[in-house]
């Protein structure tokens, strides 16, 4: 994954008065530069401004005399959780023209693989399309169809490799290049801080809609970093025409309660920022025949199946890793694996997120796991192996490698992707 002249220029290239902002950090932009004033939306309590804050501040300058559509999903809201649908709608200054919705749907309707499908908003009239599931060319279609000039992607991420929005991003940059469309990424926080990236980083050859390309399970970027570290490096072929606003007022030290915005659950099962916390390592249970705490009010952090006792808490304590504990629980999930059955396993209880390792504790947890309930099965078509990128880790726990073996096996992937992404940084 080397970084191309080509590369680097198909990475930037954006301009206008607040794309000017989105040169590479190592260009000499500042985080927290530039922000706009006059009639925006504020900011968080934290003296966040989101991208969306930025260009409205601005006056939709960026968009001035386009039909603009745009992706997005109920975590597209400003600072006083207006959405920025219903906002964009009322105000003469942008054109938008139709609304363009991922897994989930625009509004938020639909369960995790799910999606709205086409059709008119109630209440703005737009039309919405559907994204899920589509791509290159169908998805490109489905662009002209809509009849806009530009597009603009706004949607929370959870900082996880196989949490499906930044492979929509992905699809809809592909798709606005066959199409001849412009795009432009409006910036949120990393909910996680964008400090490091972690685990084991995706084979091309187990690319899926929870995996495209090869990026790292915990990638630590925002979305305009990924939008620029996608067109520089998987579509240098084709790049996008993209054009980035960033956020100003954040670090990378930064989780997501310094910012002040409100939290919109990005889906059904990312009830808070807690749950994010551990996501990108404890979704990996949704690879075996575990109950991931689906249905239950702690999504990810409540983990377990019938059968299960004391014992894995206790192994999983035993290991002291840095920054949690893990409790013994019994819960009854009211959908998904194990509906309305009570069952045994533990809660993940995350003491100092500044040394915790998510990734490194998801392995633990399923290493532990594995030692202490005969019961324990991978998911006959081996999920496992897309969630993490390849089949090592399934493998490697098989043979019974211990937890810092089966980390130590992607340690080399893992470093030339954090030269990659460190190309591609924009914040400090």
């Amino acid at each position: 994954m080397s970084l191309t002249r080509r590369g680097l220029l198909a990475a930037g290239g954006a301009v206008g008065a607040l794309a000017a902002t989105a040169a590479p950090a190592a260009a000499g932009t500042s985080h927290g530069e530039g922000h706009g004033h006059g009639n925006g939306h504020g900011g968080g309590r934290g003296g966040l401004r989101t991208g969306f804050d930025r260009l409205s501040a601005d006056g939709y300058a960026l968009l001035k005399g386009q039909r603009v559509g745009i992706v997005t999903n109920p975590t597209g809201v400003t600072s006083d959780v207006r959405h920025i649908v219903d906002v964009m709608h009322a105000d003469g200054r942008v054109g938008l023209t139709a609304v363009f919705g991922p897994e989930h749907g625009f509004r938020g309707t639909a369960q995790a693989g799910g999606s709205e499908g086409r059709y008119d908003d109630p209440a703005t009239g737009l039309p919405v399309y559907d994204t899920y599931l589509k791509s290159g060319q169908p998805l490109a279609d489905v662009f002209t169809e809509s009849g806009v000039d530009t597009i603009v992607f706004d949607i929370q991420d959870a900082g996880a490799r196989f949490y499906t929005y930044i492979w929509t991003l992905y699809d809809c940059m592909e798709a606005a290049a066959l199409a001849g469309k412009r795009f432009v990424v409006l910036d949120r926080p990393n909910p996680v801080s964008g400090r490091a990236a972690l685990g084991p980083v995706l084979d091309p050859a187990f690319g899926t809609f929870v995996g495209r390309r090869e990026i790292a399970q915990a990638h630590g970027m925002t979305v305009t970093e990924l939008a620029l570290l996608f067109n520089g490096e998987f579509l240098a072929d084709r790049p996008a025409e993209l054009e980035i606003v960033k956020m100003s007022g954040w670090s990378r030290s930064d989780f997501f309660d310094a910012s002040g915005l409100p939290w919109v659950p990005p889906s059904p099962n990312m009830p808070t920022p807690d749950t994010a916390l551990v996501y990108s390592g404890t979704c990996l249970f949704e690879g075996t025949n575990l109950s991931e705490g689906r249905g239950t009010t702690r999504p990810f952090e409540l983990l377990g199946a019938e059968g299960i006792d004391h014992t894995w808490a206790a192994a999983a304590d035993a290991l002291d890793l840095p920054g949690v504990a893990f409790r013994e629980a019994y819960f009854a999930p009211t959908f998904s694996k194990f509906e309305g059955r009570t069952v045994g396993g533990v809660q993940v209880h995350v003491r100092d997120r500044e040394v915790f390792d998510p990734v490194r504790t998801g392995i633990a947890l399923l290493v532990t796991a594995k030692r202490t309930w005969s019961g324990f099965a991978w998911r006959p078509d081996n999920w496992i192996d897309k969630l993490t990128g390849n089949t090592r880790v399934r493998t490697m726990i098989d043979a019974g490698a211990d937890t810092d073996e089966v980390v130590g096996a992607w340690a080399k992937d893992l470093a030339a992707f954090r030269a990659v992404r460190k190309r591609y940084l924009q914040y400090r």
